[in-house]
């Protein structure tokens, strides 16, 4: 499926934010996919976060910024983006978990929480265990990521995650627009099933 009918197939499922993260794109044509899917994600009321570039979140209105290891620092961003932007940070370890809401980041990503390939570059799968002491450590927002599936969303909510963040479990899937939902409604459920 083509890229943005993938992206609009998933928002039209529920999905609720989208993260660009086109590294190789020169910043003429990041900025113009930046600027396509802030159309679409504003159509569905969803958020849009660029990877990186302060500068072209800012110019194009995108709720937020997602920082890696290797990015501006993260007061950095804050003094350049005040209060405009929303915040998140890439995190694989329980000490950069808390390094990031020091900082003032708004949310942190954690994981890879299970052997996923896209995420073999940061090592062995840091576990639910590690998720769950992320998460009781800082007060921020933590969502998982890293060979997420449906079947292990109670699992990562359980342990603490307020979401997950992916991207193969529903853009390689036959039907998008479904899976999404189904990704979608497992999360809603779940974080409404009373806790014992």
């Amino acid at each position: 499926m083509p890229f943005y009918e993938g992206i609009e197939a998933a928002l039209r499922g529920g999905v609720k934010a989208i993260q660009l993260r086109e590294k190789d794109l020169t910043v003429r044509d990041l900025h113009s996919t930046a600027c396509r899917l802030r159309d679409l994600t504003a159509r569905y009321g969803a958020r849009l976060f660029v990877n990186d570039r302060v500068d072209v979140a800012l110019s194009v209105g995108a709720d937020g910024v997602h920082l890696g290891g290797r990015s501006i620092p993260l007061r950095a961003v804050r003094k350049i983006a005040e209060e405009k932007l929303l915040i998140g940070v890439s995190t694989h370890s329980i000490e950069e978990a808390v390094e990031a809401e020091r900082y003032g980041a708004d949310f942190i990503t954690f994981g890879p929480v299970y052997e996923t390939p896209s995420k073999r570059a940061y090592g062995p799968p840091v576990g639910v265990e590690r998720l769950e002491a992320a998460a009781a450590k800082v007060s921020i927002p933590v969502f998982a990521l890293g060979g997420v599936r449906l079947e292990r969303i109670p699992e990562l909510l359980k342990a603490g995650a307020a979401g997950v963040a992916l991207i193969s479990a529903i853009l390689s899937s036959y039907d998008v627009e479904g899976e999404a939902a189904r990704f979608v409604r497992a999360l809603d459920r779940t974080s409404r099933a009373p806790s014992c």
